[in-house]
């Protein structure tokens, strides 16, 4: 770490945090261009009935987060030896060649497969590019470092997302994809010519990646991630009929108050990285607390335009704040397999989103209206915060933040 000077040092970590970018970008693009994919990919279903086309062709999204939940163990386990500069550079090749295929692959059953192998990456890329950006800052930065990385994903939805998505709907959605690919390919380009080669991972082996789910610490974390942070995606995933049929506004404001989410999540990151790394207890349960205060301010005054915009700020900083926290967390309670908490913590996300979209859809099917889902959002963060109150309750000692333990950069 030392032997890099500032420009190599953020250059470097710059070039992480393009990675991550790209990863927004491949995550999300599929939600803005649903018809374009379901009219050009599926058009007998299309003519038949536009609803039931879409709805297929959601898959896209449901596939590419159970790619992330698979592959994210998986990859823990199998490249526990990797050095991380050679893991990262080998997942963005994958990432490359996958995304370019999404856009070329002829069928809509190839395009799906597509979208799995590309998926497989993402949470062990959040994992290994934590730890090296970690690294690269020096010991006792490792919220800092997940921040950085992570910042990269919400710089893509405050940003890259709207404009891929602008891109996909003139130029088709082919070409949105191949755009992604380019971006995962400068990315690499950049690391392999910013970021210093390290020594193999010490400590680890697949052993010990798979005895972090002999610790109850793990599932308890995990858990609290799984439901805590749903809360959000209770919200995030119904923001658009929000926009409309509550607060009353034009569809064309949807895109500007996700960027105000966005916006938030941006903010929240970099605060919430900072905040891991100086107290890491405090920095989960005033995160949690943090979520649900905006979730039900946001739930409250969502009515008015002013207060929707504001409330999605908060909502979208507050989710954000606790990640590296939470990250940070399961490292802690899975010594020896630094990898695998970071990786369990990314599963977790998804599976939260999933919890959040499937619940706060749920109660807004039943008629309880749109604003329901942010209630049930409530409810959720709330259920997070007291599974980690039980986790660092069951603590013999008290909580450090945790440390990476991987070899000097050379």
């Amino acid at each position: 770490m030392d032997t890099l000077n500032a420009g190599r040092r953020w250059a470097a970590l710059l070039a992480l945090s393009l990675g991550g970018f790209g990863l927004g970008l491949t995550e999300f693009v599929a939600m803005g261009l649903l018809p374009e994919m379901a009219r050009d990919l599926l058009p007998g279903a299309y003519a038949a009935s536009v609803p039931d086309a879409l709805a297929q062709t959601g898959w896209m999204i449901t596939i590419y987060a159970l790619g992330v939940v698979v592959g994210a163990p998986t990859i823990a386990v199998l490249t526990t030896r990797v050095p991380r500069r050679r893991l990262v550079v080998g997942l963005l090749v994958l990432f490359v060649v996958a995304t370019a295929a999404s856009a070329l692959a002829p069928t809509f059953e190839l395009v799906l497969a597509a979208r799995f192998v590309a998926a497989l990456g993402h949470g062990a890329y959040f994992g290994a590019a934590g730890i090296l950006a970690a690294t690269i800052l020096g010991p006792g930065n490792h919220g800092k470092g997940v921040s950085i990385v992570i910042g990269g994903l919400t710089a893509a939805s405050l940003v890259g997302v709207p404009l891929i998505t602008v891109l996909g709907q003139e130029r088709g959605w082919e070409a949105a994809y191949l755009a992604v690919a380019a971006v995962f390919a400068f990315s690499l380009v950049a690391v392999l010519t910013t970021v210093p080669s390290t020594g193999a991972a010490t400590g680890g082996s697949p052993r010990a990646e798979l005895r972090a789910f002999r610790s109850p610490q793990v599932w308890l974390v995990a858990l609290a991630v799984a439901v805590g942070t749903s809360g959000f995606f209770a919200v995030n995933t119904y923001i658009a009929p929000i926009t409309t049929h509550v607060a009353g506004l034009d569809e064309s404001t949807v895109p500007w108050v996700l960027a105000a989410m966005g916006l938030g999540m941006t903010v929240g990151i970099a605060l919430g990285g900072v905040a891991a790394d100086r107290d890491l207890r405090r920095s989960v349960l005033f995160g949690f607390g943090g979520l649900i205060g905006s979730v039900a301010f946001f739930a409250l005054v969502a009515g008015h335009p002013a207060g929707l915009v504001v409330g999605a700020f908060l909502v979208g900083a507050a989710s954000l704040f606790i990640v590296p926290a939470l990250q940070s967390r399961l490292i802690a309670v899975a010594p020896g397999a630094q990898l695998m908490g970071a990786a369990v913590n990314q599963s977790s996300l998804n599976i939260a989103n999933s919890i959040g979209a499937a619940l706060g859809g749920t109660v807004i099917a039943a008629g309880w209206g749109y604003l329901a889902s942010a209630w049930l959002g409530i409810g959720l963060s709330i259920a997070g915060l007291l599974l980690a109150l039980v986790s660092f309750r069951l603590d013999r000692t008290p909580e450090p933040a945790a440390s990476v333990e991987e070899p000097a950069l050379v």
